[in-house]
């Protein structure tokens, strides 16, 4: 399997509260908590280290709580090449009703200073060697500014590996600058960052097409319950899984990049790669966490993933 980094500059402490339904403004009763260690990259390297690969961590992490994460490295496997930042991570609030929907409460995150900032990037070159693929995800934390990122992505596509970038905001734009690899935006972060509206679907499957024909080799487009579409060297994909029961959310698009990533790198063929991908992430959505837990369950979704070609 691949040796495989990913990069988390804004991981946090994830505390998903079970409600049955919210109101706003009234005393709401949980029906249970669980906390996790998580942020997009790390998310990303749990179901990628299930599927096999060995998978290299960093990014920025509070020196002030750090346990828990490396709780997490140690249970999953994972190589920790995090830089220690002064302060705490920062913590998430998500709130999980019954229906599936999911409100969530995210914090800023840390202060990351200039001198923790060059020490990542001149580690990189370094931690990039020996790599197969190089997993860049999830939002920036305080300090850290859109043409750093740039910067840093730059540096990272200097090594000359696959680089996979999922963000949002003002940092995707400034990824989608330097023609990543691949990119997995949902459609309102695809819709933000091309300035169009999130529910103008033809007018976001003509930019993902676009995007293409800028450099981006692999577009894949997360749509939620609606699937999944995938516009690729030469194909376009689209993807829509089985009815689940859905628990939480979270975590759903990160399992689909994993996926995705670990048939690219297996060289498998595009509806394949396509087919289980969308199961994990369907598998994703029935629990609380990260990871693939049941395999039973995920061929039984991988049997029920129906694909068609968007050409």
């Amino acid at each position: 399997m691949a040796r495989i980094l990913t990069l988390t500059l804004n991981p946090a402490l994830d505390l998903t509260v079970r409600l049955d339904s919210l109101q706003p403004g009234a005393v709401n009763r949980s029906l249970g908590q669980v906390s996790h260690a998580a942020g997009k990259g790390l998310n990303v390297a749990q179901v990628l280290a299930d599927l096999g690969h060995k998978v290299t961590v960093s990014g920025f992490l509070g020196a002030a709580n750090a346990a828990p994460f490396e709780a997490l490295f140690d249970r999953r496997g994972l190589l920790d090449a995090f830089v220690r930042v002064p302060g705490e991570t920062r913590s998430n609030i998500k709130l999980a009703e019954r229906d599936g929907r999911i409100t969530d409460l995210n914090g800023p995150g840390l202060q990351v200073g200039a001198e923790r900032q060059a020490e990542l990037l001149e580690a990189l070159e370094a931690m990039v060697a020996g790599h197969d693929a190089v997993v860049v995800a999830g939002s920036l934390p305080q300090g850290v500014s859109p043409p750093w990122f740039a910067a840093l992505l730059r540096r990272l596509q200097g090594g000359g590996v696959p680089l996979a970038l999922d963000s949002s905001g003002a940092a995707l734009r400034a990824g989608l600058a330097q023609a990543p690899w691949l990119i997995k935006p949902n459609e309102e972060e695809l819709a933000e960052a091309c300035g169009l509206a999130p529910d103008a679907s033809a007018e976001l499957l003509a930019a993902a097409r676009r995007l293409r024909g800028q450099g981006v080799e692999h577009v894949l487009l997360s749509r939620g319950a609606a699937g999944v579409c995938w516009f690729g060297a030469d194909f376009a994909l689209q993807a829509k899984p089985p009815r689940v029961e859905v628990v939480s959310t979270v975590g759903a698009g990160d399992s689909l990049l994993a996926a995705t990533l670990h048939g690219l790198l297996c060289g498998w063929p595009a509806e394949r790669t396509l087919r289980l991908a969308t199961a994990v992430a369907a598998q994703a959505v029935t629990q609380l966490g990260f990871g693939i837990h049941d395999r039973e369950q995920l061929a039984c979704l991988e049997a029920g993933v129906s694909i068609a070609s968007l050409d």
